[in-house]
């Protein structure tokens, strides 16, 4: 038997920016896709097309990525407890999800991880957004920021290498961030219904199955 338990876990300025930032993500990698390979990805029309909407999108990105860095940091006051692993998160919570994600998921086992307010994510999860939001993203960002405008930015990028190292730079990390984008869409699927994880970042509300028995009973 379970019982279903509502968690208020996902506040409206965390919903709007997720879905700004998930739309900006996405037209980068397409627009970028097209800048890398225009005669395999002529989606945008010309070139031009493609690296000014390319463009927007990076500012957009690195204006949500802000929001969201001010949110935690000075109105939620959070972002240590809910991005941060803890000792036990490093020690075994890691291991224990991982455990859950391959394998004990599809024996229906239960999720060894139950969300709340002050504890979102998971060991997994707080050591992957730890990566990608304070290491990837801002990147990703700066490196796309001294691409847009090379002559007023030529001493920054002479120190990094040169243009083509930049280039090569960015590529690269926007290839890990686009690679993330599509482990997240299929770990969101990994609840107790394959839309049970997306239905917070449009209402608000996660459901949460309280489980009876113990994963042995399986």
């Amino acid at each position: 038997m379970a019982e279903k338990k509502m968690i208020y876990l996902q506040p409206t300025p965390v919903r709007i920016w997720h879905w700004l930032n998930a739309l900006g993500i996405v037209t980068l990698c397409v627009t970028g896709a097209q800048i890398r390979f225009p005669e395999y990805v002529p989606l945008f029309g010309n070139y031009k097309n493609a690296i000014l909407l390319h463009n927007t999108a990076g500012f957009v990105v690195a204006i949500s990525f802000s929001i969201w860095f001010f949110y935690y940091a000075f109105v939620a006051r959070s972002m240590g407890k809910i991005y941060v692993p803890t000792k036990d998160d490093l020690q075994s919570g890691i291991l224990r999800q991982a455990k859950f994600y391959f394998l004990t998921y599809f024996l229906g086992w239960e999720n060894p991880h139950h969300p709340s307010p002050e504890d979102k994510f998971n060991p997994l999860q707080k050591s992957a957004y730890l990566a990608i939001m304070f290491v990837l993203v801002p990147l990703v960002s700066l490196s796309g920021i001294l691409l847009t405008n090379v002559d007023p930015l030529r001493g920054l990028i002479i120190m990094v290498g040169g243009l083509k190292i930049l280039m090569g730079l960015h590529f690269l990390l926007a290839c890990s961030l686009c690679a993330f984008l599509f482990t997240h869409i299929y770990l969101a699927t990994l609840g107790h219904t394959p839309f049970a994880h997306f239905k917070p970042m449009w209402t608000g509300w996660e459901e949460e199955l309280e489980e009876h028995h113990s994963p042995a009973a399986h």
